[in-house]
């Protein structure tokens, strides 16, 4: 088996232990293994069309609370981390990747609630794509680059699209932060035993979001509806496709792993049509396209050339 990309590695650090509690690899364990990831990125974009079905009632703000606070309780409930006894550096690390995390999804959710989801899911794609060719001089890696680049521009609203301006650059931001989450996740893992760093980053995480939550949502955050709602969204986004990446990365050489996981920006556009009536016109399906042909590329070629 080849070594994983750096976003596998992001992933297998914050997946290389079982929860204590609640856990989904009994029921994973009867799926064909390259079924897994592909449900894990359906999940997770439904569980982004559902925090973005809730944009009437709360500002991007609030469902982002609702999404990371309900995402950090579920997994200290499911993992029991011990949450002491470390020192000032792994504190250091995890407050770090905590801050990215917050700010990640904040900018995400913000670009969503002027985007449509698959368009803002390509251009985050952007970030991991970046950290997986990044210091390559080949040839064929800058190719990779340069499709990418091409569907960015397809969406560039000097081209003749219509797409708001502040959404492409809070995608854009969030594709930035996802490279930074990627290569602080591969930090947090050395740091901490199995998903203790996540479960601490998440919950720091949280806390950062309380004052842009509050001040979003307001007494709209104690409605019992959105509250389950939030709860709903977190395990969608968090616990469900974890658990299932888990079992693959058991189960998938991790080449497989990678290639399936560049399908997501077309999964989201597909999960935004079929649940938020998000139609795109060709301009914007063919941008969706060189972005995720551009990561399916450069992760294949990644693996042509590592041992």
């Amino acid at each position: 088996m080849s070594s994983p990309t750096p976003a596998l590695h992001a992933r297998m650090h914050t997946l290389t232990s079982k929860p204590r509690g609640i856990s989904l690899r009994a029921a994973a364990a009867s799926v064909p293994p390259p079924i897994l990831p592909l449900i894990g990125m359906a999940t997770v974009q439904v569980g982004a069309a559902l925090g973005k079905s809730l944009f009437t009632t709360l500002n991007p703000g609030g469902v982002v609370f609702l999404r990371v606070g309900s995402a950090a309780l579920i997994l200290l409930l499911a993992w029991r981390p011990r949450l002491h006894g470390y020192s000032r550096g792994q504190y250091a690390t995890a407050v770090l990747f905590g801050l990215v995390l917050a700010t990640m999804n904040l900018s995400f959710y913000e670009s969503i609630a002027r985007l449509p989801l698959g368009i803002a899911v390509a251009l985050e794609f952007t970030g991991p794509l970046g950290v997986a060719v990044a210091g390559s001089r080949r040839v064929l890696d800058m190719a990779w680059v340069i499709l990418a680049a091409g569907g960015i521009i397809l969406l560039a609203p000097w081209t003749g699209s219509r797409l708001d301006p502040l959404g492409i650059l809070f995608a854009l931001i969030a594709g930035a932060l996802w490279a930074a989450y990627i290569l602080l996740s591969a930090r947090t893992g050395k740091a901490f035993s199995g998903a203790t760093g996540l479960v601490l980053s998440m919950t720091i995480a949280a806390v950062v979001l309380v004052p842009v939550g509050v001040a979003n949502g307001g007494t709209r955050l104690l409605d019992p509806r959105i509250l389950l709602i939030g709860a709903a969204v977190g395990i969608l986004s968090s616990v469900i496709p974890y658990s299932l990446e888990l079992e693959a990365l058991r189960r998938l050489p991790t080449r497989v792993f990678g290639i399936l996981m560049s399908m997501e920006p077309a999964i989201a556009a597909l999960v935004g049509f079929l649940t938020l009536r998000e139609a795109l016109d060709a301009r914007a399906l063919t941008a969706i396209a060189l972005v995720t042909v551009a990561s399916l590329g450069a992760t294949r070629s990644q693996k042509a050339i590592e041992p």
